[in-house]
């Protein structure tokens, strides 16, 4: 019986050996990825495969003119809203599964603020560019300037919803860092709240736990601000269309266009140190905030600036931003290079109707509404759920006209 007991224990030694250095040496890898997959379906109810981008792949900023580009603005907190924004395109069916095909969305910034899903949208747009890729399509998602501002720390535009998103979101992946330290062969968990202070002077103390998950989430190398703020691009062009957030002037085309996007994805992704981002996102001439082209009164607009931007970037026509709510809804000023198309669609905003900009190869652009002044005027020329053509409906008289289309 010794003996026996002599030789299992040998046997055991060596399995261990083995498994260390061969069948089993892949086991905590495996058991960190079923952990986050655990946690995000827990939290947001997708399963959502971890396929981590290096952390200093640059997003890209160029993309050949799709057959249909489609561009959608500000979401805000608002899932329902933002799934109507993408139903009303086409782009995915009653179960909120991609049918867009080959098209390929851009979605101009400010998930963040105003609302209570912020993290659901990120986990939302998440899966879609997973889909998207598998049916030749993509989905390419932008900084606006409530993404800098949160990474920043600047919460002025937060909701208690929103914290309490955060803060359940925390519970959730705080316990899958307690479930991953049990695992040997992992790298120590680090501390999600390190260096967060406990209360905030400024603050009411309910709001402690929350402040203090969002900070940890969204801060330069914070796990939210890695996966999802990170992969974002701040400046894409797509075909003869720029997107940005707010809008470029000739200075930050000069900077140049990948820099930028370099720059900010290595500080969200905390390798250039600080707290703040690069000074083309901060202030009212900055790339996120600038509004030189978005006042719904287009004698307000500078047209010269739009044009002597445009001009210096090669085979591009016309800027797309959001950034600035058009109550009229999607329009274009400056012979259309300027399109607008922030409709306030989030209950936290102006609760407007979700209208999305359409560009196709063959027919030119055109607005995609919900407004159902497009659907029941029997004697409208207008494409049915459909604006052909910009700037339809005026502030001012708030009426609806046909213009033709020019971008």
């Amino acid at each position: 019986m010794e003996t026996k007991r002599i030789v299992l224990g040998r046997h055991s030694e060596m399995s261990t050996r083995e498994n260390h250095n061969g069948i089993c040496k892949n086991v905590p890898n495996l058991i960190s990825s079923f952990v986050d997959a655990f946690v995000d379906y827990s939290f947001s109810g997708i399963f959502s495969p971890h396929h981590p981008t290096p952390l200093n792949d640059t997003p890209q900023t160029r993309f050949e003119k799709p057959d249909r580009l489609v561009a959608i603005g500000d979401l805000h907190g608002d899932l329902e809203k933002s799934k109507e924004a993408f139903r009303i395109a086409g782009l995915i069916d009653s179960s909120d599964r991609w049918t867009g095909g080959s098209t390929v969305v851009v979605q101009v910034g400010d998930v963040l603020d105003r609302g209570g899903d912020e993290l659901k949208i990120l986990f939302f747009l998440e899966r879609l560019k997973r889909e998207a890729e598998r049916e030749g399509g993509k989905v390419v998602t932008m900084n606006g300037n409530h993404e800098i501002m949160n990474v920043e720390g600047d919460f002025r535009f937060v909701t208690k919803e929103g914290l309490e998103e955060f803060r359940v979101w925390s519970d959730w992946y705080s316990l899958g860092n307690k479930m991953k330290s049990l695992c040997h062969g992992l790298d120590k968990v680090k501390d999600l709240y390190e260096g967060i202070p406990m209360s905030f002077p400024r603050a009411r103390e309910e709001c402690f736990e929350g402040m203090r998950a969002r900070i940890a989430a969204l801060r330069p190398e914070g796990p939210i601000a890695k996966r999802f703020l990170s992969k974002n691009q701040t400046v894409a062009v797509v075909g003869d269309s720029v997107f940005v957030h707010g809008g470029l002037l000739a200075e930050h085309v000069e900077y140049g266009l990948e820099r930028m996007n370099e720059e900010v994805t290595s500080w969200i992704n905390g390798f250039r140190g600080g707290r703040y981002a690069p000074g083309y996102c901060r202030g009212g001439n900055s790339v996120v905030w600038l509004r030189k082209f978005s006042d719904e009164r287009p004698h307000r607009c500078d047209c010269a600036a739009l044009e002597h931007a445009l001009s210096t970037i090669p085979g591009v026509k016309r800027m797309i931003m959001g950034h600035t709510i058009q109550e009229a809804g999607i329009n274009g000023v400056c012979g259309d290079k300027a399109i607008r198309i922030d409709v306030g669609m989030s209950k936290g905003c102006s609760d407007g109707l979700p209208e999305v900009l359409e560009i196709r190869k063959d027919s030119g652009v055109r607005i995609v509404t919900s407004n159902p002044l497009y659907k029941e005027n029997p004697n409208s020329q207008l494409v049915p759920e459909s604006k052909t053509g910009l700037g339809l409906l005026v502030p001012v008289e708030h009426v609806a006209k046909q213009v033709e289309v020019k971008a």
